[in-house]
């Protein structure tokens, strides 16, 4: 098993948020590349489905972080088992 730290760290708001969006928008880049190529239909709406979760969740992160204070802890890795 390996484990990355890719982020440790205490941001304000706007550098959070920035840094968030960025990760979740590679991984929907991702998922879209991988429709482009896809051949069968439940692929392509497994990843339309998780596109649009991952673009709810991030909606849901920025209302969060405009009731919040003006930093917040961000701690985020991959495990590779």
């Amino acid at each position: 098993m390996m484990e990355l730290q890719l982020i440790k760290g205490r941001f304000n708001k706007t550098e959070a948020f920035d840094l968030v969006s960025q990760m979740i928008n590679i991984k929907i880049r991702f998922h879209e590349d991988k429709i482009r190529v896809a051949e069968k239909e439940e692929d392509i709406k497994m990843r339309e489905n998780r596109i649009k979760q991952l673009q709810k969740e991030l909606h849901e992160f920025k209302s969060q972080l405009s009731s919040n204070e003006q930093a917040v802890n961000i701690e985020s890795g991959i495990v590779i088992a």
